[in-house]
């Protein structure tokens, strides 16, 4: 049995897909659906249950599940202007060591969720390799609670028996219900269809211009084959940053949702609001070195050509994976 953690999230639902579409269904959900509508995203998936995450851990240590091969965990809150920082830690942190425990002394395949967010403000550039990031300084709660799972993976020596990924900026279908957590490739698509123009954050530092400001923008797509990677290669361990290893600017992403819509570039600077000016990531750019030298050999997707498959398949004819 493969347990799909966040199963109903936007990274969960998509590799969901993926295992449908190489011929698995024996897979449990573990999410928590509550009033939101990512209850859509299960919708055209073929799986054998779903359990309410907070019931999960307790069937799971009473041995009242079927055999479980893989843990795939990619629940979480992932709001990055969330500020209960108990909640978050209880959420992120908590759970996540339950999860790992239980699966490493039941030998079970387990693959986690990490972020880019845990680089904080990149001046320890953005290397997957072990000795940076215990030096990693996270600027929110929601990056520290990944970066102390991160580390306590590395305290325990468990790098060399489970794998993490650390996502940059995922965007792609089944995002939807994210609703302020939304790539800005979504957001982009309903502003510039109701307004016929896009609002981007001004730049607050010296020497970047506005909308120059870069990310490294991964498609969900390509984020899903790396999950599937260290699926079917069980000897592949560690921490991995999963990106397109390419910074890009938000002007350019503007342009290529834009020319996706055909309609004229049309950009509003706005100012950022104060409350995350000192938490604002300017440059992010996964380092795919440890990735590509344990053999991941398939090409990440360029920008334009995602943002054009994400625009004119997905959200034009509001379809899902």
């Amino acid at each position: 049995m493969i347990v799909v953690t966040g199963g109903a999230g936007f990274i969960g639902s998509a590799y969901v897909w993926y295992l449908n579409k190489m011929g698995y269904d024996n897979i449990i959900i573990v999410d928590r659906l509550s009033t939101s509508d990512k209850w859509k995203n299960l919708r055209n998936k073929k799986f054998e249950d779903y359990i309410h995450k907070d019931d999960f851990i307790k069937l799971l240590k009473e041995n009242k599940l079927p055999k479980i091969e893989y843990i795939i965990h990619m629940g979480a809150c992932s709001s990055t202007t969330e500020f209960n920082a108990d909640y978050m830690m209880k959420n992120n942190y908590e759970y996540s060591k339950e999860l790992a425990k239980y699966s490493v002394k039941n030998r079970i395949r387990f693959i986690y969720a990490s972020s880019g967010a845990t680089y904080g403000a990149g001046e320890f550039g953005f290397s997957d390799a072990d000795e940076i990031t215990l030096k990693l300084k996270p600027l929110n709660i929601y990056g520290f609670s990944k970066h102390l799972f991160d580390l306590w993976i590395l305290k325990h020596n468990l790098n060399r028996k489970v794998v993490g990924l650390k996502f940059f900026n995922v965007f792609g279908p089944n995002e939807y219900h994210k609703q302020d957590m939304m790539s800005v490739v979504c957001k982009a698509f309903s502003q510039i269809k109701n307004t016929g123009k896009l609002k981007l954050f001004k730049s607050h530092k010296d020497g970047i211009e506005d909308g120059e400001q870069k990310r490294d923008f991964v498609y969900i797509k390509d984020v899903i084959r790396v999950i599937h990677f260290f699926f079917e290669n069980k000897d592949k361990n560690g921490i991995y940053n999963v990106g397109s290893g390419k910074a890009r600017s938000f002007n350019d992403l503007a342009r290529a949702v834009f020319n996706a819509m055909e309609k004229p570039f049309n950009v509003e600077y706005i100012p950022m609001p104060v409350e995350i000016q000192d938490k604002y990531q300017y440059w992010t750019e996964a380092d795919l070195t440890k990735l590509r030298k344990i053999g991941y050999k398939e090409e990440f997707t360029e920008l334009e050509d995602a943002v054009s498959d994400y625009v004119k398949n997905f959200l034009m004819k509001n379809d899902y994976l």
